[in-house]
């Protein structure tokens, strides 16, 4: 049985495909059998035509999969999950911000623990500061603070759990640390190496970052529904303490009711209706993609 495979999503990152994959068999070669995995997310910088010149060179332990589109890079490992044989699921990204000479840390520390999961956590994340404060604030609202180590996408996971995320293919949108969650609670971290990127810049723009925790909150959480029931709470209990002001002025101050304080009144209940239907609309939204049963990912090429 296969014992260990790299899933990898890649976009745009033709200049670091070949070495990423050259230092993967380097570290892997002397830890039992092992396939590589590189799913191309619908690059447009000729990675596709990468993948398959490194392909080429080493057609038994690595395997390429072209998607029709850009899906996401959570979508794009669930893609390399379904073909994946070894008893252990490595990821990890394609930027080498990751050094694969640290997965054998995960692979000691699974050992060490017999964990289902081992994240690798950065020493010193090289992120941009949108990136570090978006990925704390999407694990902070998501059920990862019920006791759930910090999450990273450098994780080992044992095959039986990514059979398990298997299930949720037809979701248009995942975020695999949160469903980990769901499945185990046997969870190791180590810490590892994270080094700046060699070429190019991230593959997520300021408004793809803020979309992606957008999208991982709505799906993921009950927050914005909780946040709408303390907000009308708060706004109810506000309106109520102005309407007593306003009344007592009116009848014991003989000071009348202004057409600013009626306006006032309108737009802030206006607005917290809007919101709060926004809210629901997104909510609506995607059970809508749920009930249609959208795939999160199309394969056009597999090599």
């Amino acid at each position: 049985m296969m014992k260990y495979s790299v899933v990898i999503p890649v976009y745009n990152s033709a200049p670091t495909l070949g070495e990423l994959c050259q230092r993967i068999q380097e570290t892997l070669n002397s830890h039992g059998s092992y396939e590589i995995i590189l799913v191309d997310d619908g690059s447009t910088d000729g990675s596709w035509k990468t993948l398959k010149e490194i392909q080429k060179h080493s057609p038994a332990n690595i395997r390429i999969v072209r998607l029709s589109k850009n899906f996401g890079q959570h979508n794009a490992i669930t893609c390399g999950f379904s073909i994946a044989k070894g008893e252990y699921v490595i990821t990890m990204d394609d930027d080498l911000q990751h050094p694969p000479e640290e997965i054998p840390k995960l692979i000691a520390k699974q050992t060490e623990t017999d964990s289902d999961v081992v994240y690798g956590i950065p020493k010193t994340r090289r992120h941009s500061f949108l990136r570090i404060a978006g990925g704390y604030f999407t694990r902070r609202s998501s059920n990862m603070v019920k006791g759930n180590p910090e999450g990273s996408s450098f994780r080992l996971i044992r095959k039986v759990i990514v059979e398990q995320i298997g299930s949720h293919q037809n979701n248009a949108m995942i975020f695999i640390d949160e469903i980990l969650g769901w499945y185990t609670s046997s969870v190791a971290t180590v810490d590892v190496e994270h080094h700046a990127r060699k070429n190019g810049k991230s593959g997520y723009s300021t408004l793809g970052l803020v979309r992606l925790y957008f999208d991982i909150v709505i799906n993921h959480s009950a927050i914005p529904l909780k946040l709408m029931t303390w907000v009308g709470f708060i706004s109810s209990v506000i309106t109520l303490f102005l309407g007593i002001v306003f009344i007592i002025r009116k009848f014991m101050m003989k000071v009348p009711v202004g057409f600013t304080a009626q306006i006032v009144a309108i737009l802030f209940s206006a607005s917290i209706l809007m919101m709060c239907m926004g809210i629901v609309g997104q909510y609506l939204y995607k059970l809508f993609l749920l009930q249609n049963r959208k795939p999160n990912f199309s394969i056009r090429e597999q090599l």
